[in-house]
């Protein structure tokens, strides 16, 4: 059976707007910060991990620079889409931010995983 985990209620992420879900697995305890972006009904998540240098996409907890549908890292400028975590312009353009995947359970966000 997967594991599934609530993460937050779609009203909790600003349309156009990304917050910071930090997550635990349960399977070995290691902590991980997601990034989740709304715009309207349609939600993504993603690792909250530049893939330029590794450093997080958010310049302080749960605070992400969003700007004509893209999120900015902070270290270096890189400039990541929304809607697909594709890196746009920057260091690492044409990289792209790791998917999370997750499913709506009516107004809640769920993070699915593995066995």
């Amino acid at each position: 059976m997967p594991v599934t985990k609530a993460l937050c209620k779609i009203d909790e992420i600003p349309d156009g707007g990304a917050i910071e879900v930090g997550i635990v697995d349960d399977r070995d305890g290691l902590r991980d910060s997601l990034m989740l972006t709304r715009r309207d009904a349609s939600v993504r998540a993603y690792r909250n991990v530049c893939p330029h240098a590794g450093r997080r996409l958010d310049w302080a907890p749960n605070q992400f620079l969003v700007e004509d549908g893209c999120v900015i890292c902070t270290a270096h400028g890189a400039m990541f889409l929304l809607a697909s975590g594709e890196c746009v312009s920057g260091p690492c353009r044409g990289a792209g931010l790791t998917v999370v995947p997750i499913e709506m359970r009516g107004d809640e966000v769920v993070l699915c995983g593995g066995e």
